[in-house]
């Protein structure tokens, strides 16, 4: 880890929270949003999610499984985002939704007018902001708790006491 943990505290909150609290609690605030109010499907949610946490090697988002009504993705899931390309597992919005995530994070220069055409074919115009948004947020906070070191001992604030 890159920063210094006061013995007793937990990592997340002193980092985001104490040393930062403006800036941490904007940034808690934005990611808490993207799970709260999202209108994707849970599928693409997660493909696009999980495959930001492999670009950016979040241990802790790589173990993650977002839940809604109780529903999860499927085992072996994560292994289908790693090969989004030829899985026989996604749909055509899963399958673009791991796409994007990817290009976004690595290759952003390049999202040219055929992969557009794909992606307005299959999401709205508000779901790719949508997505996009989300998509920023992992990239900026899995890469942020990465660097630091956080990732190995992140615990969500609303997984706290559960």
């Amino acid at each position: 880890m890159q920063i210094d943990i006061p013995p007793g505290a937990e990592p997340i909150p002193y980092v985001w929270g104490d040393l930062v609290p403006e800036i941490g609690q904007a940034a808690s605030n934005f990611s808490l949003s993207v799970y709260q109010h999202t209108t994707l499907g849970l599928r693409e949610f997660e493909a696009a999610r999980l495959r930001i946490a492999e670009i950016n090697g979040c241990l802790f988002c790589l173990d993650w499984r977002t839940e809604r009504n109780g529903e999860k993705v499927e085992e072996g899931f994560l292994d289908a985002v790693t090969h989004w390309r030829t899985t026989d597992s996604f749909d055509a919005r899963t399958r673009l939704a791991a796409e994007y995530a990817e290009r976004y994070a690595i290759d952003h220069h390049n999202l040219d007018d055929e992969f557009w055409k794909r992606m307005k074919a299959h999401y709205s115009q508000a779901e790719i902001v949508e997505l996009s948004m989300c998509i920023g947020s992992w990239l900026a906070f899995g890469r942020l708790n990465h660097v630091l070191g956080l990732d190995s001992v992140c615990v969500l604030p609303s997984a706290r006491g559960s």
